[in-house]
This record gives C-alpha cells, sequence and structure tokens, in this order.
C-alpha cells in the first residue's frame, strides 16, 4: 500500500519535534520533505537517519520554504503540515489556501497530540507573542522552587541551527558548555540565565530523549517555552504570558492563541509601561477566552548597571533579537532603560549596518530605532560587532539577558540592563506553582 506523501513546514524546532512524535517510525507516511523559514541559513541541510528512523535512511531534505510549491506539485505530496509559531492566522490561512490550490490538504498538529507525558511535575511557561517576557517569569518560577529545595531542570525550546545529530540532546550546566556546542547569541540569551540560576537546562532536538535524561536528575521539569509555540510536554501547571504593549495579538496570532485557551494561570505582564487602557483590553479578552483560569497582572522591572554611563549621551540600543523580529516589537527592555537614564539621543544604527544586520532591517523595519542582537552563526556574530563599532555613539545600551561584551569586542562602554517579573499582588504564582509541587 502506497504511503501518503507528506511535506512538513518549519523552522528548525517544532517541525521536527512534530515528526518525531506523529510521523518517524509511521509507515503509513513518508516525510518527503521538511521546509525552513524564519530563522537564517537552516535549510539546505538533512534531518538525519539517526533521529529520522529506519524508514529514512538517506535522512530528509530540509529545503527553503520557497520551495514549497516546487516538491507540492512535482512530488505529488498530498499532505502539508504547518508547524512553526508567531505568525499571525493570517499568514497561516494564505499559506494554506496556496497548498489547496495546489492540489494538496493542508493541516496544522493537535497542541496535546504532540505533548510527551512526564513522570515528574511539568510547569511550563509560554506566551501570545515573543518578547512578552517568558526568560523573567522562567526565572522567577525556577527561584520559586529553589527556594522549596526542590531540584529542577529546564527544558529549553529547540533552537538546532547547527548539526542536527550533534545537537539531538545537550545538556548545559557551565558557560563552558555553551562554548563547547557553540552556541549562538540566540542560544546563549536563552540558556545563561538558568545556568546563572545554578539550574541545568537542555535543549535538542529529539524531545522524547530529552525528557529521559533530564528525568535522571531532576524532580521538577521547567519548559522554557520559544517565541509563542505551545509546550512539548504535557503541563501540571501552564502559565501563558499576555501582553497589553500588543493588545488584540493574543487572538490574532499562531499558535499564541491555542495557550492562551489552554492556560491554567494567565499573567498579563508589563502593566507599568503599558496604556492602562490596552491592560484593561486584554484582562477582559483573557476573561472572555479563558473563563477557567486564573489572571493575574505584573510588571517588568527595568534595572540598569552604570546608569551614569547613559545620562546626557548618544546610546545605541541593543535588544533581544526575537523580539525584534519574530515578536514584531520597535522597542525593548533596553529603549526603556536609556530613557529612564536620561539618554539625550537613541541613536540609529541602520546606515552603519553591513551585511546580514543590514538585511534585517529591510526585512523587519520596525526595528528601526534600535539594533536587533542578531547572532545566528559566527559570521553574523561578526557583522553584529561591526555596526556596532561602527554607529557613531558613547554607549551601548544592552537590553539582551546575556553580557555581549563576553562574546563581541565592542568599542564603547556597556551598559547592561535587566528586567525582572514582578507580581502587582504577589503570591498567586507561588501557591500555583506549591499546589502542582505537593501534587507530585
Amino acid at each position: 500500500m502506497a504511503r501518503t506523501k507528506v511535506v512538513i513546514m518549519g523552522a528548525a524546532g517544532r517541525d521536527f519535534h512534530n515528526f518525531n512524535c506523529l510521523f518517524r517510525d509511521n509507515e503509513d507516511f513518508e516525510v518527503v520533505a521538511f521546509t525552513a523559514t524564519q530563522i537564517p541559513d537552516i535549510e539546505g541541510r538533512t534531518y538525519p537517519s539517526e533521529l529520522a528512523g529506519s524508514l529514512y535512511p538517506k535522512g530528509i531534505p530540509i529545503l527553503a520554504e520557497a520551495e514549497l510549491e516546487r516538491v507540492v506539485r512535482e512530488q505529488a505530496v498530498e499532505q502539508v503540515w504547518f508547524s512553526y509559531s508567531d505568525v499571525l492566522h493570517t499568514y497561516v490561512m494564505n499559506i494554506g489556501s496556496r497548498v489547496i490550490a495546489w492540489g494538496a490538504h493542508f493541516g496544522i498538529c493537535s497542541a496535546t497530540r504532540t505533548m510527551i507525558e512526564s513522570s515528574l511535575p511539568v510547569i511550563a511557561i509560554t506566551a501570545v507573542r515573543t518578547g512578552v517576557g517568558k526568560s523573567q517569569t522562567t526565572r522567577y518560577v525556577s527561584r520559586i522552587l529553589k527556594a522549596m529545595g526542590k531540584k529542577v531542570v529546564a527544558i529549553r525550546h529547540p533552537m538546532p541551527y547547527g548539526d542536527l545529530a550533534k545537537q539531538a540532546c545537550q545538556r548545559f550546566e557551565t558557560y563552558e558548555d555553551l562554548d563547547r556546542h557553540q552556541c549562538t547569541i540566540e542560544e546563549r540569551e536563552e540558556y545563561e540565565p538558568h545556568i546563572d540560576n545554578g539550574f541545568v537546562v537542555y535543549a535538542g532536538v529529539d524531545y522524547g530523549r530529552i525528557l529521559r535524561e533530564a528525568e535522571k536528575e531532576a524532580e521538577v521539569i521547567l519548559w522554557d517555552g520559544g517565541n509563542n509555540d505551545t509546550p512539548f510536554y504535557r503541563p501540571d501547571l501552564h502559565i501563558t504570558l499576555v501582553d497589553p504593549h500588543r493588545a488584540g495579538h493574543e487572538l490574532t496570532y499562531y499558535p499564541g492563541e491555542t495557550n492562551l485557551h489552554m492556560a491554567h494561570l494567565l499573567i498579563v505582564n508589563k502593566v507599568d509601561t503599558a496604556d492602562p487602557v490596552k491592560v484593561e483590553q486584554v484582562l477582559d479578552t483573557c476573561r472572555t477566552a479563558n473563563p477557567s483560569a486564573r489572571i493575574i497582572k505584573c510588571r517588568s522591572v527595568i534595572t540598569v548597571t552604570q546608569p551614569e554611563l547613559i545620562a546626557g549621551k548618544r546610546a545605541l540600543v541593543v535588544e533581544d533579537g526575537p523580539t525584534l523580529t519574530h515578536g514584531g516589537m520597535t522597542y525593548g527592555a533596553g529603549w526603556f532603560a536609556a530613557k529612564q537614564a536620561g539618554a539625550a539621543e537613541i541613536v540609529d544604527a541602520r546606515p552603519f549596518a553591513v551585511g546580514s544586520i543590514k538585511n534585517t532591517y529591510a526585512k523587519y523595519p520596525n526595528a528601526a530605532q534600535i539594533l536587533p542582537a542578531m547572532g545566528y552563526g559566527e559570521a553574523q556574530v561578526r557583522e553584529l560587532e561591526e555596526t556596532i563599532n561602527a554607529t557613531p555613539a558613547d554607549v551601548v545600551v544592552e537590553g539582551t539577558p546575556i553580557e555581549l561584551a563576553r562574546i563581541l569586542k565592542v568599542n564603547k562602554p556597556v551598559a547592561n540592563v535587566g528586567y525582572e517579573l514582578a507580581e502587582v499582588e504577589p503570591g498567586a504564582i507561588e501557591e500555583m506553582v506549591a499546589r502542582v509541587v505537593r501534587r507530585g
């Protein structure tokens, strides 16, 4: 009997997980290709046979998404499964409409049927958009668990941009581990805060294997989501963050709206810097969309080292890359910190951008006020460094979760920005975490 031909559309993360959960070793289907987008230079690789299983002795090609129509038509593909995150609902259906016109079925995999069960309590932290504050919430929850004396292992949403076979199951406990695995800036931004808190963090490609390894040394699993994707593990406590700076996005972005409906706890974050009218709008949406969830308000408390470096000076603000690209924001914590510290000017880096950084500005014009910390490979890191050093500013205000000076050679003083979650009415998060841990 002929196997159903399938293409999985992705961005080096959810696509591989969906394959592993639903298609690997499934003789009813033949996945002829993955397609890749969003992340620079992740196409042109192969999903290796050691990960793909015995049905794919040559592995599975990973092609640019621009080749989707050709593959569907030339290989008589019957099903196309959309498997990446933080995109408008209309974007998903625009692609779906084209796929249907080409003659294939178009689908989206179930969030719950691609969740793996753990033998341990699982706390998942997700969001409706990139850049809402997942990382600071993960740090906040991890400190609660640490105070309870629990051994926590954080498992981070995948970012396998290199050799997929080598990245199948990665464990990070020290900065040396980050160097050994040749982590990108984007990976370091997510892993370093866990290491700083004294926790081990796992990531990679095969999240079944990753969970089995993590369970050997943990009492609680902390799922640290990426973009606005849904959890890979079935959570006992599902926390979703909502952003009043982007009110309405909670109902218009995939799969963030799914997280809105599934959450046990909804956090409306950044209420201290958002328009109060937008805060109330988001609160009303949360109550309507998920009436069974607990809803709380939180502040994102911004601090800056050496604010005297910024006062009265020309500041180049460097922000977390995905917040500006996938997330579509025009500013971040660094921008607020520069304003609060009295910067005389926020310097525009666009005239001095080179290579892929210049291309990023062309693709994401919303980032015009600031410099996205793009660093998906060694060449891009060097281009980021060159752009920073060429921009005529007195100080770099660094709004990413890591110290870029450890990676880049910068010719200007750097003021590092921190941002931490603070509950408006403290106690709700700890109460819900404690309830889950006691059940476990």
